[in-house]
């Protein structure tokens, strides 16, 4: 990637015919907030509200890229600029991000199924505690099998480097941070990585006793997921007034996989609209 964007842009002034285009300005703008989140955002402590937020900014990024896609000088540059390799590396890249985008949208919608029949059955048998446990183990054994959905696909991905066309070098860095943004939603739905290399037996057992120093630091977890669980485990291990915390929790997630669902689906739609300008600009 270019050292700066800065030298990127003032690239780009020299040969792209439209770098003057107050898009490009726009352009600079959401990359440069988008890499500010990055380098300030935790994945396993983020919360929904600030993962919101990088959607929304991963949306307008995209947004302004469709527009720029639109403008007759943008295209004419593109092609202009592009090998047969570069324009199948910047399909394939376009692709890889819808890729990543379907994986969230799986999970985000297994979260809820799974979550649905959890709330369901606690609330018909008024938090008893019989089959509690067993739901609870039900709950985290699909957990346990959407990390390693979501590990799968992010072992899969890989960064491209840039070249040295102006235009693919515009929308490689769009690629690149858009990438890492959809990165860290994986990570935040998933929980920390290092949860995933216990098997689902050890957490079924860790569910079933009594955790005080987890159920003491549950204030402290911002991450939506996280704390259904942590809150589950408190019930399951008879902490007294747990019951009105894990519904409480249970419905914050509910409200968090709702919003998330929303973004990621007016992401992939925007990016499905970017690919579809590209394959029209090279086929033509």
């Amino acid at each position: 990637m270019v050292a700066t964007i800065q030298n990127s842009l003032h690239h780009r002034s020299n040969s792209f015919p439209s770098a003057a285009h107050p898009l490009v300005s726009q352009f600079e703008e959401h990359l440069q907030k988008l890499r500010g989140s990055e380098s300030t955002s935790s994945s396993s402590s983020s919360s929904s509200s600030s993962v919101g937020h990088k959607l929304n900014d991963m949306l307008d990024l995209h947004e302004c890229i469709d527009k720029l896609l639109q403008l007759p000088l943008e295209q004419q540059a593109l092609v202009r600029q592009c090998n047969g390799k570069w324009v199948d590396d910047l399909l394939e890249g376009s692709l890889r991000l819808l890729d990543i985008c379907a994986t969230a949208q799986d999970c985000l919608l297994k979260s809820k199924e799974s979550l649905t029949h959890l709330n369901s059955f606690i609330r018909r048998t008024k938090g008893t505690e019989n089959g509690s446990a067993v739901e609870g183990m039900t709950y985290l054994a699909i957990r346990k099998k959407m990390k390693k959905q979501i590990q799968k696909a992010l072992k899969s991905l890989k960064h491209k480097n840039n070249n040295t066309s102006p235009m693919l070098s515009f929308l490689n860095e769009a690629e690149t941070i858009t990438l890492s943004s959809l990165e860290h939603l994986l990570l935040f739905i998933s929980g920390p990585k290092g949860h995933s290399q216990h098997s689902t037996w050890s957490a079924i057992s860790k569910l079933v006793q009594p955790k005080r120093e987890l159920c003491d630091s549950q204030q402290s977890i911002t991450n939506e997921f996280q704390k259904v669980n942590a809150a589950l485990q408190c019930f399951v291990s008879h902490k007294p007034s747990s019951i009105e915390n894990l519904h409480s929790d249970m419905e914050n997630l509910e409200l968090c996989i709702h919003d998330l669902e929303i973004g990621v689906d007016h992401l992939s739609r925007k990016l499905i609209t970017n690919r579809v300008s590209l394959l029209n600009i090279f086929n033509h």
